[in-house]
């Protein structure tokens, strides 16, 4: 039995001590928000006045029972009543149920308070409060003071305390004629039975009935099992105010250990809430702060760190509105506020929706008929009480199904004297497959979860519903999932037992209680409470004391069972492992392979090794491999060969790779034993057991795991204790959570049941010996813990600290083992091992103290859980350190010894091929090379063999990295893997961590990438050492980054220059250039005649000068200093010998050579001579000082002085002043370079006013002299036109960029400003502009019409801002937005990233490629430089100069310049020519290679910027669109790309011409012979190869000698360069010929067998052979068979270019022979933009209107405008020309005639060919046509005469272009496209005719 109550107080209303010295301030006026009110709670009497030896007196009551503060109130309120919560110390909780009323306050109260009366009487009416009953007016003044009655009871019996207290309060109010103390001692006297006790077998025991002795009677019922909560109408109440989806939430957070506020402005609501809350947690019980209805003088406890299930009156919202991490719940409007930073776990699907369900069903019965047509007549809903029963029931299957089977993962650790059980967290989440479950990962590791388990784990117990449920109902549940009714049904059922348990005996539950009146609270009359007489009272209590003194003790007597353990766990959701499902045959793969493996077949093992890796992704195949391999193990050890040794280790580490740190799965656990059992012999003495290679797995690192471990087989060897020895038999491998089958043996949670039942029945000595035995066990057990963790623990080489530093883990896990997850372990495996983990400088030793304090850590822990006596665990504590000392000492010799072994047969490396001079640095390290994100390797959609990952080798050589190995696949087959690149191009080394492919451990990694598009993933082999890979590293960065450029290959090779000897440095820059190699002066007298030579046989083409000679003081003001330059080659002129011996070998450079090609001047002695060309080379540089980064000769105006140009350099960045590069040999038109200006340059002068004073002018000269350097290059050029209304770029802009952002900035600047005159009149005479083409072709080249400015300057637009106008309009700004190296260089790391991943996509497509592609912009700069070299190609042709003028002058602005020439002038598309314009634009303009590439350590930190990589891409996608007009292939292009950063030749080395005279480089290849082994120049390698091979030749060569190539520049237009994309695995790139090469494949007859021949078909993989080498072209394979054929007659083999032109002779294409020649002849398409390109074509028709489709490829030259736009092509066709009848092969002219028709017919254009041989003119419908037309025969021919245009002739052509021919017949009409055409074909047909 147990008392009701245990006090009963009478709190009252005191004034606050702080009150007196607040009066005056108005302190005491009635206040809602104050939350301390005006006064506080007294205790006036307490009953019984002595605390209860068992339950003292509860401190703080008097706060509790008014929890918004004491107030004193202006109206009688009526009495209210709620029952606040307390919790102890002890975690008791009392339940304090407060009855309030209100009294008048007292006269002495009355004096404290009647300051402000009125104003206070005042506020309450503004209040609304005043709610005074008109039968009972109060005093004006009168206020109300609360008066609350108390019962303090450890019951919840909420009902009777209303009653109880309503009955006290209604003696008093009504004056009923009883005494109040015998009432009150009679309640705290009262008894009640104790919960499920022995009391409950009868129903007057179980339903007590009492009576406090005024004539009333209560039943108390008593619940059948106290461990159920009674929850009365709560839970329904919590639903019906939140709804389904809030409440779930609540009930996530409660377990997940959030903090939970409800608000509301009842109490009684608050504590039915917080109550049906805690009610939904069973059968888990709240262990934290648990206040119901918080006082507000304690809202601080809000701020607690803990979690907490608090209520607070809503009035105190706001105080609430500050807690950022508590979720709010308010009852009142029905809300949960969840705050951002919280985050509440949801349940694990399918039980969040099936919950859902089930709820809704519950609380919303119609909600399933009301959609039907006939719903049935309505069903009574349940009661309130019932609905709250049914709630509870959808609860307590929710957690039935959660824990389902959660007996099976506990560990019975002790049996007596107390049980200590453990729980298996992580086997429990594998087993129900919800390791990623966050909710249930959050409540198995609260402390709620903790309760349940030493509560309920307990083998012998009282059982209760939901043991009952988890134990028996869960099939039925997961049988009822899909059928809802009978859900429902269960439900009910359920419902019903919890209802029964909370009223067993409903049919006695009557209460006789008296109430007081309605109304009562109002009546005027009554006296205030009494005070009661303690004496009464007490001596009430004493008489029930004596009396209970003489009954026995209340025992709470149990039904104690065996708890069923239920059937064994399942998965929550049956998922399936994706490509792991392990079918029963994968199971049998991994059988099969073990018993090959210890039946010794291991080349059958190997062959299925690879399936048994894949098939050990899926558990149950890991499972198999535990359990196969623990059948091989007899007395616990296996003793192997290696073979075997290695085979099983391998699988081994397989298993291990895929466990986290939890094993939740047992692998770990179950190979746990087996590492220590396989062995093998190293020598005798010297065992190594495989533990030594499975260290490196995060598992052995977990402290949780151990500890369940240790559990696990403390439990297996408690349960042995007490088996007989028959039944102890348990299989190792048995996991955690399994159902023990073996011939129905008991678990050992039935053992413990049992010995618990037994043990009060033992004796004091058996129970002694018991406990001693179960504590020499556990003691056992962590002696053995201790040997296994060191052998796991300890590196086999403990000198090496790699293994502690990647288990950074172990250094600090002494407040991690409470935790299931250690992200520190995740974590630091998966980082590079430099990075900082505690380990970097542990001294060797450290590594033994490090494992001791993990040891010892664990064993603290276990020992006192499981308890362990103290004199043990100290002796523990001194054995841990001999152990692991004992076991570093073991393992020294099993290190020494295994270093010993013959290397288990791994593939043999294999060497690679070196270049001729290459040498190796560092021999083959043994490596593993990993997928990188490309398809290539892999297969993929290319097609082919998955070659990575490759087992092999990489070397590293003077040259480059080489990989070579082979795939590591075994269905691959014996395919070689090359991979590598130059030293020099490497830009990206990265330390990795990965698993090698083989053994799947986690070794050691290395990425590089290169700049040249390769990347190497490399996983170091276990055999090569971390001081090996950092070797490697360090001599790799050395020759990346030489201290001295003398030391890279290309100097190394083939020289005598010792390595490392120090740069010399010049004391003064004058000496040495005097002292040149030798051989200058050899060449010095050569080089004079051959310039004499070359000058006499160059003809400089007429000028004609139309402007006026400058006037005498013009030329004064622009040659400032009128001496004469010396400006001549001759020795006996006044250079002295050793500028002299300069000169001339800057004569022999390429930009001399093609200077006079183009005909810019001459070096010569008579300066009259000179002064009628327009231009000169100047020596004024030789000696380099105006400008180093510039060549020795520069073209300059002729009217400049060379005196002036050093004042003009100074204007702009780096010196480099405006020179000429390029001039165009139809318009005259001169393309100049220079640096970007200075600010107080040409930009200075133009900002200040058009006509500067002179003061200004003297001031600045440099900007004078600038001026007239521009005026001078302006004068020398030819005038067009009037200067009137001349064109600007406006017109440019808005057709050939108009839509792109920033290019629409691509305009003039408002030169006309100065004019007062805009854009648009300059434009006049353009009324159209033409609109912009598609796919950025630029337009119709008429635009720019011959009104424009004579030059324009192309500048950066920043540069160029604010800039004004040219006083004299002759040259005009065009500012423009160009982007930065560093920009370039961005845009390369991405591209690069692009096109070589690193690691494998996740979902690999296309359009991730495209994407990176993209976010690279790198097409999108390609575009924007062929877009503004288009505008410069077009400007030219206009017949305007142009100055590019950007950033320093060696990166865009080479770029830019550079394509503008390949553009506008055939020769650079030859071999030749590009050769020559990458010496003259890359090379003597100072590209800075050495800077840009990165080759030196100086330029290291600014990285890889492919400035000319991107010129190369540029030409790439013209030479894609124009096929037929480039000498060199696509192959030429990427050979260059390739080896401009490999430093193989030192063309590309140094950053000018200046820096290689320096080092000795420019001249030495002129002088003595150089050797045959090595070319030193790039360009000498490619005439050799050249000789060769055709690699570099491009055979649809077919030029038009005239064309401008105006590539479409828009980004859609580009292609991705296969140069960056493509890979041949099988040797490596093929920019090296000599190692592309293959060794020959021997011819048929002589195969090794002897046999017969073999075919010589073989699969060509796209991924891994060289297909154009593979599979060459058909020209190269007639040349390659050409030589084989001759070789085979012995015949000297002829040189394939001989053949090739002598084939091109003799068969002579259609039309090659004289339309080359006489261009003028053909009539074109004026169409400006000439599509050259192999394919669909798009020409337009003779009005712009229609569109011809022609497949052709060849288009006839000319620019010379014709309304006609007929197709002139030549077809691929007539490639095979020779095979067409004899007609074709005699054309000695043809082209294109327009010819009137018969009488009435119209002008059409046709195809003429004039045969000499037949003597026949004969014509075609167009060029391709094979069919003739018709013939004139020439025999017939009488006259040619000029003809004259007849109706319907083409409008546009000159009168002289028509002629007729007259025969005997008729008169032929004809009309040639211009004069010169005509004549041409007059004087062919006469020539016919006189031949005849």
């Amino acid at each position: 039995m147990a008392r009701l109550a245990d006090y009963f107080v009478l709190v009252a209303f005191g004034p606050h001590p702080r009150a007196g010295l607040l009066r005056g301030s108005g302190y005491l006026v009635l206040s809602s928000t104050n939350g301390s009110g005006e006064g506080q709670g007294q205790i006036l009497q307490r009953f019984p006045e002595k605390d209860w030896e068992d339950n003292p007196f509860p401190q703080g009551i008097e706060l509790f029972c008014q929890p918004s503060g004491w107030q004193l109130c202006p109206e009688r309120n009526p009495p209210t009543f709620f029952v606040a919560v307390l919790t102890d110390i002890n975690s008791e909780r009392h339940y304090c149920a407060c009855l309030t009323f209100w009294e008048p306050v007292e006269s002495t109260q009355e004096v404290v308070c009647t300051e402000d009366a009125a104003e206070k009487e005042e506020e309450a009416d503004e209040g609304g409060q005043a709610r005074l009953s008109s039968t009972a007016p109060a005093q004006p003044g009168q206020l109300f003071a609360p008066k609350t009655l108390v019962l303090v009871s450890r019951l919840d019996h909420t009902e009777v305390f209303r009653n109880s207290l309503g009955l006290i309060y209604a003696i008093h109010v009504e004056g009923l004629n009883v005494c109040l103390e015998n009432v009150i001692g009679n309640l705290l006297t009262c008894t009640v039975p104790l919960a499920g006790g022995s009391q409950l077998d009868s129903v007057e025991e179980g339903a007590r009935t009492i009576s406090l002795g005024a004539g009333d009677r209560q039943v108390i019922q008593t619940p059948l099992v106290d461990s159920l909560p009674v929850s009365r109408c709560s839970v329904a109440l919590l639903f019906r105010q939140l709804g389904i989806t809030n409440v779930l939430s609540l009930f996530c957070a409660a377990l997940t250990e959030h903090k939970v506020l409800f608000l509301s402005r009842s109490y009684q609501r608050l504590a039915d809430a917080c109550r049906g809350l805690l009610a939904l947690l069973f059968p888990l019980r709240y262990s934290f702060t648990y206040v119901p209805i918080l006082p507000a003088q304690l809202l601080e406890v809000l701020s607690t760190p803990t979690p907490f299930i608090i209520g607070v009156n809503a009035a105190f919202q706001a105080e609430t509105q500050e807690l950022l991490d508590v979720i709010v719940a308010d009852l009142d409007g029905g809300t949960v506020t969840v705050p951002e930073c919280v985050h509440i776990p949801p349940l694990p699907e399918p039980l969040q929706s099936q919950t859902h369900n089930i709820l809704s069903m519950v609380l919303d019965p119609e909600l399933e008929l009301a959609d039907l047509a006939f719903p049935p007549p309505t069903t009574s809903a349940s009661s309130l009480k019932m609905q709250d029963k049914e709630l509870r029931a959808v609860f307590l299957r929710l957690f039935a199904q959660l824990l389902q089977g959660y007996r099976w993962c506990l560990h019975i650790v002790r049996i007596h004297p107390e049980p200590v059980i453990r729980f298996h967290k992580a086997a429990f989440l594998g087993q129900r497959g919800l390791v990623e479950d966050d909710f249930l990962m959050k409540v198995l590791e609260g402390m709620a979860f903790a309760g349940f388990v030493s509560e309920r784990g307990v083998p012998y117990r009282s059982t209760d519903l939901f043991d009952e449920l988890v134990a028996h109902e869960v099939a039925r549940m997961r049988a009822d999932e899909s059928h809802p009714h009978r859900v429902l049904r269960h439900v009910q059922e359920l419902a019903e037992q919890l209802y029964k348990n909370e009223n067993p005996y409903p049919a006695v539950a009557m209460h006789k209680v008296q109430r007081p009146g309605e109304a009562s609270h109002l009546r005027r009359t009554h006296r205030p409470f009494p005070r009661l007489d303690e004496g009464t009272v007490q001596w009430i209590v004493d008489q029930a004391a004596a009396k209970m003194q003489g009954a026995p003790p209340a025992v709470k007597a149990e039904r104690r069972t065996t708890v069923p353990s239920g059937p064994p766990m399942t998965a929550i959701l049956e998922r399936c492992s994706g490509p792991h499902i392990n079918s029963a045959r994968r199971l049998e793969v991994v059988r099969n392979c073990i018993s090959y493996v210890f039946e010794g077949k291991m080349l059958e093992a190997k062959k299925s090794l690879p399936a048994v890796l894949r098939a050990l992704k899926g558990r149950a195949a890991r499972r198999c491999l535990a359990h196969e391999l623990h059948l091989h193990v007899q007395q616990n050890r296996a003793v192997l060969d290696h073979q075997q040794f290695d085979f099983v280790v391998r699988m081994m580490n397989c298993c291990l790779q895929d466990c986290t740190s939890l094993d939740e799965h047992g692998i770990a656990a179950a190979l746990l034993p087996l590492v220590t059992a396989f062995c093998r012999k190293l020598s005798p003495g010297v065992t190594q057991f495989a533990y030594s290679c499975v260290q490196e797995h995060v598992v052995w690192s977990t402290p949780q795991f151990w500890e369940a471990m240790f559990y696990g087989d403390v439990q297996t060897h408690i349960r042995a204790l007490y088996l007989e020895p028959s039944d102890d038999r348990v299989s190792p491998s048995q996991e955690v959570g399994e159902a023990q089958s073996q011939d129905g043996a008991p678990s050992a949670l039935d053992v413990a049941s049992e010995q618990r039942r037994l043990w009060p029945t033992l004796s004091r000595e058996k129970q002694q010996e018991l406990v001693q035995k179960e504590e020499s066990t556990v003691f056992s057990q962590a002696i053995h813990y201790a040997n296994r963790m060191s052998y796991l623990l300890l590196p086999l080489d403990s000198s090496k600290s790699r293994l502690l530093r990647e288990r950074a883990g172990l250094g600090d896990l002494e407040s991690a083992s409470n935790s299931l997850v250690t992200n520190s372990m995740a974590g630091s495996v998966a980082e590079s091992y430099d990075t900082e983990s505690g380990f970097e400088d542990a001294e060797t030793c450290d590594v033994a103290g490090t494992v001791v304090r993990f040891i010892n850590r664990f064993v603290d822990k276990v020992c006192t859980e499981s308890g362990v006596t103290s004199d043990h665990l100290k002796g523990l504590h001194v054995m841990v350190p001999d152990i692991v000392q004992m076991h570093i000492e073991t393992l020294e010799a099993v290190h020494r010894e295994s270093k010993r072994l013959p290397p288990i047969q791994k593939p043999k490396l294999l060497r690679p091929r070196l270049l001729p001079g290459e040498e190796c640095v560092l021999d083959g390290l043994r490596v593993y090379l990993l997928p990188d994100g490309r398809e290539e390797g892999v297969g993929g959609s290319g097609g082919g063999p998955a070659l990575l990952p490759a087992e092999g080798a990489v070397f590293l050589t003077t040259y480059r990295v080489i990989f070579t190995g082979m795939p590591t696949d075994p269905l691959v087959g014996e395919q070689v893997v090359v991979r590598s690149f130059p030293v020099a191009a490497l830009t990206k080394e990265k330390r990795i961590s990965v698993q090698t492919p083989v053994d799947q451990l986690l070794q050691d990694g290395l990425q590089l990438r290169s700049c040249t598009f390769q990347l190497l993933k490399m996983a170091f082999d276990e055999e090569v050492g971390s001081d090996s890979a950092e070797l490697f590293r360090k001599q790799l960065h050395k020759l990346r980054y030489p201290a001295d450029i003398r030391s890279t290959f290309a100097f190394t090779l083939g020289s005598a220059y010792p390595l490392g000897r120090p740069l010399r440095v010049a004391k003064d820059k004058g000496p040495s250039f005097r002292t040149l190699s030798r051989n200058l002066v050899k060449n010095a007298k050569k080089t004079i005649g051959r310039q004499y030579v070359t000058r006499k046989k160059y003809n400089p083409p007429g000028w004609e000068h139309r402007g006026q000679p400058p006037s005498e003081d013009q030329e004064d003001e622009i040659s400032v200093s009128e001496e004469l330059e010396p400006s001549t080659l001759t020795p006996s002129s006044a250079l002295k010998p050793s500028d002299r011996m300069t000169m001339s070998s800057l004569v022999e450079r390429a930009c001399c050579r093609d200077y006079q090609r183009l005909g810019l001047g001459t070096l010569s002695s008579s300066l009259s001579r000179a002064k009628s060309e327009p231009f000169r080379i100047s020596p004024v540089n030789r000696m380099y000082a105006i400008c180093r980064s510039y060549p020795g000769l520069l073209i300059v105006p002729q009217s400049i002085q060379d005196n002036a140009l050093q004042r003009v350099s100074r204007c702009y960045r780096q010196n480099r002043f405006p020179v000429v590069c390029w001039r165009s040999g139809r318009s005259k038109a001169v393309l100049l370079r220079s640096g970007g200006l200075h600010g107080k340059g040409v930009v200075g002068l133009f900002k200040a006013q058009n006509t500067p004073s002179p003061g200004q002018a003297q001031a600045d000269s440099s900007s004078l002299e600038q001026e007239k350097y521009l005026q001078a290059v302006v004068s020398s050029m030819p005038r067009y036109a009037d200067s009137s209304g001349r064109n600007t770029l406006s017109s440019f802009s808005s057709a050939h960029m108009g839509g792109h952002g920033k290019w629409s900035s691509v305009r003039a600047s408002g030169r006309s400003s100065g004019l007062g005159a805009d854009v648009g009149s300059r434009l006049a005479g353009r009324d159209l502009l033409s609109t912009p083409h598609t796919n950025g072709a630029p337009p119709d080249s008429g635009f720019l019409r011959p009104q424009r400015a004579a030059l324009y300057i192309i500048g950066d637009k920043a540069q160029l801002k604010g800039v004004r106008p040219d006083p004299l309009q002759q040259w005009e700004l065009v500012p423009i937005e160009v982007f930065e190296a560093r920009q370039v260089k961005a845009s390369f790391k991405k591209l690069l990233k692009a096109c070589a991943p690193g690691c494998p996509a996740t979902e690999p497509s296309p359009a991730s490629f495209l994407r990176s592609l993209e976010d690279s912009e790198w097409l999108i700069q390609i575009h924007k430089l062929l877009q503004i070299s288009v505008l410069v190609v077009e400007l030219l042709d206009s017949g305007s100069s142009v100055l590019v003028s950007l950033e320093d002058g060696w990166d865009i602005t080479t770029q830019v310049v550079s394509l503008v020439q390949l553009l506008s002038d055939p020769f650079y598309r030859t071999l030749e020519g590009f050769r020559l314009l990458v010496e003259k634009e890359w090379l003597s303009f100072g590209h800075r290679f050495s800077h840009r590439g990165a080759h030196t350590p100086a330029g290291q930190s600014s990285g890889f910027t492919p400035v000319f990589l991107q010129f190369l891409d540029c030409v790439h996608q013209v030479h894609l669109q124009f096929p037929m007009e480039f000498e060199f292939s696509q192959f030429y292009l990427k050979f260059l790309g390739y080896h401009h950063a490999s430093r193989r030749f030192r063309t590309f080395l140094l950053d000018s011409d200046y820096e290689r005279i320096e080092m000795g480089l420019l001249y030495e290849e002129r002088g003595e012979r150089r050797s045959h082994l090595a070319c030193k120049s790039v360009w000498e390698y490619v005439d050799r190869l050249s000789k060769k091979t055709p690699m570099f030749y491009n055979y649809t060569y077919a030029p038009e000698d005239t064309e401008v190539l105006r590539p479409y520049s828009n980004v859609s237009n580009l292609k991705v360069w296969d140069f960056y994309t493509e890979e041949t695995l099988a040797e490596g790139p093929p920019y090296d010929w000599e190692l592309a090469q293959g060794p020959p494949e021997p011819p048929e007859e002589e195969r090794p067998d002897g046999g017969a021949p073999q075919s010589r078909r073989r699969v060509v993989w796209p991924c891994y052979d060289s297909r154009p080498r593979v599979q060459p072209d058909a020209i190269s394979r007639l040349l390659e068979e050409l030589q084989r054929l001759e070789s085979e007659l012995g015949r000297p083999p002829e040189r394939w270019k001989d053949t090739w032109d002598r084939v091109k002779a003799s068969q002579r294409l259609e039309g090659r022979q004289d339309g080359r020649g006489t261009p003028s002849s053909l009539l074109v398409s004026a169409v400006p933009h000439h599509r050259r390109s192999l394919g669909v074509y798009l020409q337009e028709g003779p009005v712009g209107s229609t569109l011809s489709l022609s497949l052709d490829s060849d288009q006839s030259s000319g620019s010379t405008t014709s309304s006609s736009r007929q197709a002139a092509r030549r077809s691929t066709s007539t490639l095979y020309s020779q095979f067409q009848t004899a007609e074709s092969e005699n054309r000695s002219y043809e082209g294109t005639l327009y010819k009137k028709g018969a009488f009435m017919k119209p002008w059409k254009a046709r195809w003429f060919v004039l045969d000499k041989t037949k003597h026949q003119l004969r014509y075609y419908d167009h060029r391709v046509d094979t069919e003739c037309k018709g013939v004139i025969d020439l025999a017939e021919v009488e006259a040619v005469a000029p003809g004259t245009p007849t109706i319907g002739a083409p409008k546009t052509v000159d009168e002289k272009a028509f002629f007729d021919v007259k025969t005997t017949r008729r008169v032929y009409n004809f009309c040639a496209q211009d004069v010169p055409s005509a004549q041409q074909w007059v004087d062919r047909i006469q020539s016919c005719l006189s031949d005849a």
